[in-house]
């Protein structure tokens, strides 16, 4: 269906691509994998025809339909969010902003005078609008909305008022509603609650069409695709399987090929030790000569190549005391919204509790209360003896000074650490070299994240409050800072929608619905057990 035939790109001074090809062939569900700045976008522009190939070929196949879903959504503004979503289905979408049009003509007094023309208009663009299947277009506009987690008021609203969040879902809806023969999406986890995530996954699971990936959410890619494509040192490599096969098939090989590098670098060093010998001597003149042709002639097997991975450590962090955070009757309100009545709420040293909740339940709020970001109505909130509180959320994130370099405002926040410390922190957290110089407003969404954690994370905490903390890091950061914090020995309260991440982390689950608060023991994957749903908004 879509073919990469030896296909090489630069970008810059840096090789994307060197004579790689791949295959995305009908009905199969692919993840393309590789680290940042690998070239995962560029391939996908490749293939739409945004940006064309140094060298080699793109082919597609004849009356093949692209939807291309990425993170760059453009403006959006004048039309409802079904609108706007319709508009990607082709010429029913005209005639649907006609009717609309024709619907408010017929109400306007202004225009009493033109009222026969504007409804025999009215009779012959409907009769259109249905012959297209508008209606029930429209019907499956909304119900592609609703499992992107939009109430129905929310259809309703011009896109131009909608944050940048929810325009991308708006985007991602656009392509869903194309159903085209092949989907291509950039990211498409990102933005989603775990409500949306769930939705999406059993709406790409029952698309029939081919699906090309890229997701930094590993259960995501694990529950859809059946084939990876990995883009590594500028070729693309193919394993039949979804992301765990691929990751234990990858480490397989790694452990081969160095298996067999160190092999044949025993041999060789065998052979040239043999040559250093007896270089010399007349008598071993032909068995020299006939091993250095021998070694001339040999294919060197390279060792595998080791991608750079973020490693965090966590010093340790002083103890505090049992209780760690209490609340006491707290009511929260926003307006007339009440988001809480009376909770009371007890954290416990070294429990993990993760906030579950769909859109509104009020998961930030609370973590905006325990750490003093906002203030209760009524009620108490207080911390417990000697709790050190580290508090990540994405507002930290925007507060990083733009001026300023990564080293800098780590210097900022510990003006008494001496430089070395400083760099080795950076280095923790993947900023080695130059990236220290680098300034904060041209750092990407997962460097941002990094920098909040480690400034965060120098003066060790014991006590966690992370507010979506895998938001914005790629798949290896991901693994690499679930694993340190499995090994973190102080108290986490935090709110993600990446179930590895919750699995992982989590000893105990706060559940915030319209029927109440509910607390678990055993952590997420007890909870799933207990409530046979993956998050609170899919119960019925």
């Amino acid at each position: 269906m879509i073919r990469l035939e030896n296909v090489s790109k630069q970008n810059s001074h840096r090789i994307l691509y060197f004579e790689a090809s791949a295959a995305l062939n009908r009905g199969e569900k692919v993840g393309l994998v590789g680290p940042n700045g690998a070239g995962k976008t560029t391939l996908f522009r490749m293939i739409t025809g945004e940006e064309l190939p140094d060298e080699g070929q793109v082919s597609i196949e004849k009356n093949v339909s692209i939807g291309y879903f990425n993170q760059d959504v453009g403006e959006m503004f004048g039309r409802s969010a079904v609108a706007e979503v319709m508009d990607g289905a082709g010429p029913v979408s005209a005639v649907a902003a006609e009717l609309a049009d024709l619907e408010a003509a017929m109400c306007d007094p202004d225009r009493s005078d033109q009222m026969e023309a504007i409804v025999e208009r009215y009779g012959e663009v409907q009769a259109r609008f249905e012959e297209l299947g508008g209606y029930e277009l429209e019907g499956r506009a909304r119900e592609v909305l609703a499992g992107l987690s939009f109430s129905q008021e929310m259809m309703e609203t011009d896109v131009g008022a909608l944050s940048g969040g929810w325009k991308m879902r708006v985007a991602l809806g656009r392509i869903l509603l194309m159903r085209p023969d092949a989907m291509l999406l950039d990211e498409p986890s990102n933005h989603l609650d775990l409500e949306s995530l769930i939705w999406l996954e059993e709406f790409l699971k029952g698309y029939e069409g081919a699906l090309l990936m890229t997701s930094h959410d590993r259960e995501f890619l694990n529950r859809i695709v059946t084939k990876i494509i990995e883009i590594d040192g500028g070729s693309l490599t193919s394993y039949s399987g979804n992301y765990e096969f691929y990751e234990g098939q990858r480490a397989l090989n790694e452990k081969q090929q160095q298996a067999q590098f160190e092999r044949q670098q025993a041999m060789l060093a065998k052979e040239l030790k043999f040559i250093e010998r007896f270089k010399a001597r007349a008598s071993h003149a032909t068995q020299v000569q006939s091993r250095v042709k021998k070694l001339d002639k040999i294919e060197r097997f390279e060792p595998p190549r080791r991608r750079q991975t973020v490693s965090f450590d966590f010093p340790p962090a002083p103890r505090s005391g049992e209780d760690v955070v209490v609340l006491k009757n707290v009511h929260k309100s926003y307006g007339s919204r009440a988001i809480y009545q009376g909770l009371d709420f007890l954290i416990r040293r070294k429990e993990r509790w993760c906030v579950m909740g769909a859109n509104g339940a009020g998961k930030s709020t609370l973590l905006k209360l325990v750490t003093g970001s906002t203030e209760p109505d009524a009620g108490t909130v207080a911390a417990g003896g000697s709790v050190k509180m580290g508090y990540f959320s994405q507002h930290a994130m925007e507060l990083l000074d733009g001026d300023k370099t990564v080293f800098e405002s780590l210097e900022g926040a510990f003006p008494q650490a001496n430089q070395g410390s400083l760099r080795a922190l950076a280095g923790c957290f993947g900023f080695s070299g130059d990236d220290v110089e680098k300034k904060c407003r041209v750092l990407s969404g997962g460097e941002k994240a990094r920098l909040v954690m480690a400034i965060m994370l120098f003066d060790p905490p014991n006590f966690l409050v992370l507010d979506e903390p895998t938001n914005h890091l790629d798949l290896d950061t991901k693994q690499m800072l679930i694993t340190a914090l499995a090994a973190y020995e102080g108290t986490m309260l935090f709110v993600s929608h990446d179930r590895h991440f919750l699995a992982r982390l989590s000893n105990r689950v706060l559940e915030l619905t319209p029927e109440g608060i509910h607390q678990y023991g055993g952590g997420y994957t007890d909870y799933v057990a207990r409530t046979g749903q993956e998050a609170p908004g899919l119960r019925s």
